[in-house]
């Protein structure tokens, strides 16, 4: 059974898939998957959303066992993503006298996922909306496209509670102790990242009201240094690099284009400067967008192919366009054997995006590296480095 107590009267009965191996289909998840819901014990009780399909018997299970026979007033719907609500017409007709909370847009949605709008037992929730549950007092808050457009985050006043829909989940389990930054960056790099605007605007609206727990739909309770996960969001969403270094990117189709790649890697490195290196062809492109911005540079180092960028690139490449990757100094290396084009169409990438820098030096590779291509890479490591230390 998964229940922990959030505090006395909050408990957590989400489930934990360990079995999944792609979230959202797409997403590698190698220590699986939370689906986070939350009871509010008090004279009226609520549940705050339910549960991926996957995990329904589970959930049931941890709801039972915290009801304790007693039946829940309300179900709070956050946000309408299978993942969360696909147990919300389960629950309705478990519990025929429960009534469901949620905004306008949500019971649009509601229809559209179930068949059923259940106006003759819902409550219409708009911005900054109260609902006594005895002790405790839900205030209901906005936050459209972070990251669908009907999401909204219920704030508990007694307790200072953010029931935050999937805004500072992350990737893997719901221990506390398990480290947040790396699997939250990339779960919102992906999955929320085009919506920096938006988060923002929530974070805005959250600015006045004093935060002790986050409550999210994934991953773990924040209920200690609630700042620090703040000011990640606020860094993430407003496109800014976390940290001083170089984000070594290539697509290397028979070692030439990798071989260049960690040669500049060793050049920056005696340089002074921060390297990662990432082989686009093996790793996993979400773990490679979030590491993009991260870091203030990035170098992008591709072999032509068919005319075109070798296509584990291109895959890259518009991933982070539609993450709205901006903000950051790019340096390129191409590779042809004929007809080299990787460096024109990874600068015409580039060029599409908002306030990206491309370094002056740039290296073009026919076939294998020579001693002119080496000189050209000694060049542009030192532009990356003085860059670095101008800033």
């Amino acid at each position: 059974m998964n229940e922990t107590k959030v505090t006395d009267a909050v408990r957590y009965i989400g489930v934990h898939d360990k079995t999944l191996d792609l979230f959202e289909s797409q997403y590698a998840v190698p220590f699986g998957m939370t689906y986070n819901s939350y009871v509010i014990l008090d004279d009226k009780i609520a549940v705050m959303d339910t549960v991926d399909e996957r995990a329904t018997k589970a959930w049931i299970s941890n709801l039972r066992n915290v009801l304790d026979g007693k039946t829940p007033d309300y179900l709070v719907i956050s946000h309408m993503e299978p993942d969360h609500a696909a147990n919300v017409k389960y629950l309705a007709e478990l519990y025929p006298n429960m009534k469901i909370v949620a905004n306008a847009k949500e019971f649009a949605m509601i229809e559209q996922f179930f068949g059923e709008d259940y106006k003759e037992r819902g409550i219409v929730v708009k911005e900054n909306d109260t609902l006594s549950l005895g002790t405790h007092t839900l205030q209901f808050i906005m936050a459209p496209m972070v990251h669908w457009p009907e999401v909204m985050v219920t704030y508990e006043k007694s307790e200072q509670i953010l029931f935050s829909a999937d805004a500072f989940g992350r990737f893997g389990g719901a221990d506390p102790k398990e480290e947040w930054t790396d699997e939250a960056r990339r779960y919102y790099i992906n999955i929320v990242g085009k919506y920096g605007k938006q988060v923002q605007m929530l974070l805005k609206k959250l600015s006045g009201l004093p935060v002790s727990k986050i409550c999210s739909l994934h991953g773990a309770v924040l209920d200690s240094d609630i700042d620090f996960y703040l000011g990640k969001y606020d860094t993430w969403s407003s496109y800014r690099p976390e940290e001083e270094g170089v984000f070594i990117a290539y697509a290397s189709i028979y070692g030439h284009t990798k071989e260049a790649a960690i040669r500049l890697a060793q050049m920056l490195k005696k340089q002074g400067s921060k390297v990662v290196l990432c082989d686009l062809t093996r790793e996993d492109i979400s773990g490679a967008a979030a590491n993009a911005f991260r870091y203030d540079k990035m170098v992008l180092a591709c072999s032509t192919y068919d005319g075109s960028l070798f296509p584990p690139m291109e895959a890259f490449l518009h991933r982070l366009k539609v993450k709205n990757y901006q903000n950051r100094k790019v340096a390129l290396i191409e590779n042809g054997t004929w007809a080299p084009m990787a460096k024109k169409l990874m600068r015409t990438y580039m060029e599409s995006m908002k306030d990206v820098t491309i370094c002056d030096t740039m290296v073009s590779i026919k076939s294998a590296l020579k001693q002119e291509n080496l000189e050209c890479m000694e060049t542009l490591a030192k532009e990356l480095s003085d860059n670095r230390k101008k800033e």
